[in-house]
């Protein structure tokens, strides 16, 4: 079995794309002469289109084909990120490293936080976020109160809700999960 071989998840590009367009896809289906449920099928990867099928989609979406594919999750159940691998996003300060923990674009986004960053940032994301501390301290503003973190401690916030952290001591390492942005988070029934 070929190891870097990949069988892609076309499913989840074509419904960003739909979304972003804010199409229905009775839309798209009349657009492409494709049924509504084959889309469906094919967004939820329940159904692989064929070469000519995912041209049709295309272009009933303004795109090609080859961009969609390009857009394409990867199947992959299992994706190791070792310990040394120093990834580091951007915009980060010189005291402080940023590691994703999960790579590519997944419905989970984890980062782990090493030492201090911009403390007067003011983050607001969509979906459900948690922080746990595994060092040191921080302190974190949400919703008009101020929370201390120590090692071990975890703090739950739901999708819209404003803050901002800052570590309170020197060594603070904070893993930060959260649901990802393009997920969109729905109650379950009867909740």
């Amino acid at each position: 079995m070929d190891e870097h071989k990949e069988t892609l998840r076309v499913g989840a590009a074509v419904r960003r794309r739909r979304r972003t367009q804010e199409l229905t896809l009775a839309t798209v289906a009349e657009r492409s002469g494709l049924s509504v449920p084959f889309l469906s099928q094919i967004e939820n990867e329940r159904a692989r289109p064929s070469r000519r099928s995912l041209e049709k989609v295309a272009d009933a979406l303004g795109t090609t084909a080859v961009e969609l594919l390009a857009a394409a999750d990867p199947a992959h159940t299992v994706d190791l990120v070792r310990a040394d691998d120093t990834t580091v996003a951007e915009d980060v300060s010189p005291e402080s490293v940023v590691r994703s923990l999960v790579r590519g674009h997944h419905q989970l986004h984890a980062e782990e936080f090493i030492g201090d960053h911009d403390p007067g940032r003011e983050f607001q994301l969509r979906n459900d976020v948690l922080m746990y501390v595994t060092e040191g301290a921080v302190e974190v503003e949400a919703e008009g109160r101020a929370y201390r973190l120590g090692r071990g401690d975890s703090l739950y916030l739901t999708g819209g809700v404003r803050h901002r952290w800052r570590a309170t001591a020197g060594d603070a390492r904070v893993l930060v999960v959260a649901v990802a942005e393009h997920i969109e988070a729905r109650d379950e029934p009867g909740r």
